[in-house]
């Protein structure tokens, strides 16, 4: 063997080395790469159900709105007429009784002007 034989029987060593010390991290990124696949297939296999079920919820909350806008818009109608039939009440009811009170007034005043005694006046 000459020199240049045994220099490269070393460096086929090395190389032999390098190669098994590098083995060992690819060997274990493998197996966190296999950990990584086993964690996304369960999320995915666990979102779907989970999907699913947003998606009924959402669906019936839509129902449930569309049942909501319309009882809303039945109040809003009704209040529309509650307040046409108050208006109506006031302009119809609201200016005879105002004469009534202004009238009942203005006789109670006579009245009690009338009731006082002739004596307690002073005349010049």
């Amino acid at each position: 063997m000459s020199g240049g034989d045994i220099a490269g029987l070393i460096a086929a060593g090395v190389f032999a080395l390098l190669v098994l010390l590098l083995a060992v991290p690819i060997l274990k990124l493998g197996k966190v790469f296999d950990e990584v696949r086993t964690t996304i297939r369960s999320l995915s296999d666990g979102a779907t159900p989970l999907m699913d079920e947003v998606t009924a919820t959402v669906s019936t909350t839509n129902q449930q709105l569309k049942k909501v806008d319309g009882i809303s818009t039945n109040v809003s109608d009704a209040s529309a007429n509650i307040s046409a039939l108050s208006s109506l009440v006031a302009a119809t009811v609201g200016s005879p009784l105002i004469k009534v009170a202004a009238f009942s007034y203005g006789v109670r005043s006579a009245f009690a002007n009338r009731r006082k005694p002739a004596a307690g006046r002073r005349s010049r």
